[in-house]
């Protein structure tokens, strides 16, 4: 099944820089092969459920073995049965309605 989500790690107890980690997932990511999107406060994911969800698992590993005692994650995800969707499908209906 294919899968939209919005994806927002936060590792804990690492001070107030977080990009070296985020770039580390970022990079998890790519290597899965999945199309992403970065935004200011998380990163949009289309892929198929069972690959993004095991992308997501190995950023939360890559982000302990780097040091984070915890990780707070926030996910939100779309799935659709009567058709394919992509984000850009999503984003590109709105600005078709300003």
């Amino acid at each position: 099944m294919k899968v939209l989500i919005d994806l927002c790690i936060v590792p804990l107890g690492v001070g107030v820089s977080l990009s070296p980690y985020i770039a580390a997932c970022e990079k998890v990511l790519t290597e899965a092969g999945l199309k992403t999107a970065l935004h200011s406060y998380g990163t949009n994911i289309e892929g198929e459920w069972d690959a993004v969800f095991a992308a997501v698992r190995r950023c939360h590993e890559v982000v302990h073995e780097m040091g984070a005692p915890r990780i707070t994650t926030t996910i939100k995800l779309g799935t659709r049965t009567d058709r394919e969707q992509t984000m850009e499908d999503k984003v590109r209906s709105v600005k078709e309605k300003l």
